[in-house]
């Protein structure tokens, strides 16, 4: 009786330090397999990556389309660009037309 008593303390007090070793584990095991992990680190740069490029190239769009619309305004008008929509909203452009710059 005395051992089946002995061995009851020692369990009893052995859960504490289990529990703690437990949480611990899986702390430990979140922050390598969580979704803000260690393991998860790579894929974040790989959209970050993405991200840059569609940045980069939405920046290029940008600046066309501010070029365009700086080219339309209306106290300066470039002739070209003014000739071409004219044209083209009016159908008499084709599509098998040339434009050839002479700078």
């Amino acid at each position: 009786m005395a051992h089946i008593a002995k061995l009851r303390l020692l369990l009893w007090s052995a859960i504490g330090p289990a529990i703690a070793l437990l949480l611990l584990l899986f702390f430990a095991g979140y922050v390598v397999l969580g979704s803000n992990g260690v393991l998860a680190w790579g894929d974040y740069s790989r959209q970050l990556h993405e991200a840059k490029a569609e940045l980069k190239h939405v920046q290029e769009a940008r600046a066309e389309l501010r070029n365009r619309v700086d080219l339309l305004n209306p106290r300066r008008v470039d002739p070209d660009l003014s000739d071409e929509l004219i044209r083209r909203q009016l159908g008499v452009i084709h599509h098998d037309e040339v434009v050839v710059p002479l700078n």
